[in-house]
């Protein structure tokens, strides 16, 4: 009868039967290419690999993308996540080269959010008003909004992060997403970017304001910028005229309150369309009998309203000084000091002068 024995394992040698996930790598590199550290110099070519693997990916799935969805945001999002997932599985095969297996992976990657949970939890909720930002489109890359701030910016970026803008002073601004949607934004440039002004100008009572309409109304068609004229322009049931238009907006205590509606057809040089509007009216009114109403501020006095005290008062001396009234009664009689001998010399007669006579 014969006995089967069985070898004993040595502890940190492996199980017979049991293949480590890096013994088929191993088994594909030639033995005289193994020298010291040839894994991470193979994880290393992988990961590198994989970096220029996703630009060749997104490069050549990038007109598919942006055929498939009109905004441009979204079609950058998809990019961006389909580079991720081939940078993940060429660190997923670097790691299987250094002969991590894809449990322990899923461990460590477990016990590091864990950790960092509550570090990251500000990045989360961006990235989850990202794509509520994605979702909802309240504003697109290249349209020009308004933060509650009043800062005016062009969007330049969008991701799921954050959102990137460019002023109109030229300065680089990037919000996160958790705050930007918090935020009141106004969107100059959604649908139609046809924005309508308004412009108050007061004139006289004396003046003519049916000239003063007429001519407010052509300063600002011939404003380049501005729509002269067309179909009336629809804003959700409502209609109103493209032309500019002149309306009595109040009688004030000065003049009479000339409103100025327009529509400008792009909204990025505002300032500069109402500065220019002002001065073609400023002209016009100049060349014409209008006359711009400004206060005026009459004083009457009549024998109803009072005398008016002017009496000059000492309001109190310091010590060592004179007051101006003393002061002047001192210059006063200086003044008489020195001209009362004067006087008797030309004009009095001298006690010799009679003795003698």
């Amino acid at each position: 009868m014969q006995s089967a024995t069985t070898p004993l394992a040595t502890p940190g040698s492996p199980t017979p039967g049991a293949t480590t996930a890096a013994e088929p790598v191993g088994s594909l590199v030639p033995t005289g290419l193994q020298f010291p550290g040839w894994r991470w110099v193979l994880a290393a070519l992988v990961l590198g690999f994989g970096v220029l693997l996703s630009r060749y990916v997104v490069r050549l799935a990038g007109r598919s993308v942006a055929k498939q969805f009109r905004r441009q945001s979204v079609a950058q999002t998809i990019l961006r996540l389909i580079r991720l997932v081939v940078i993940l599985v060429a660190v997923g095969v670097a790691a299987t080269v250094l002969g991590l297996e894809i449990g322990d992976l899923v461990l460590s990657v477990t016990v590091f959010s864990a950790v960092l949970g509550i570090v990251l939890a500000p990045i989360v909720g961006s990235i989850i008003s990202g794509l509520f930002i994605l979702a909802d489109q309240p504003y697109e890359i290249g349209d020009l909004i308004e933060l509650t701030d009043g800062r005016r910016a062009f969007v330049d970026e969008i991701t799921i992060r954050y959102t990137k803008l460019f002023t109109l002073d030229n300065t680089f601004l990037v919000i996160p997403n958790s705050s930007i949607r918090d935020q009141l934004v106004t969107n100059f440039s959604a649908e139609d970017e046809r924005v309508r002004l308004s412009l108050d100008v007061v004139v006289t009572y004396e003046s003519d304001t049916g000239r003063a309409r007429t001519l407010m109304e052509r300063a600002a068609a011939s404003e380049p910028e501005v729509v002269e004229g067309g179909p009336d322009i629809r804003i959700g049931s409502a209609r109103y005229p493209a032309r500019p238009t002149v309306l009595r907006a109040a009688f004030g205590d000065d003049g009479v309150v000339l409103r100025l509606r327009y529509w400008v057809q792009k909204p990025y040089k505002i300032p500069s369309i109402e500065s220019s509007v002002r001065d073609r009216i400023w002209n016009a009114f100049d060349d014409a009998d209008v006359e711009f109403a400004y206060p005026h501020r009459h004083l009457v006095f009549d024998e109803t309203s009072g005398t008016l005290d002017a009496a000059v008062r000492d309001r109190g001396v310091r010590p060592g000084h004179q007051s101006e009234a003393a002061v002047e009664r001192d210059s006063v009689g200086e003044s008489a000091t020195e001209a009362g001998p004067a006087e008797e010399s030309t004009t009095g007669e001298s006690p010799s002068g009679s003795d003698d006579a």
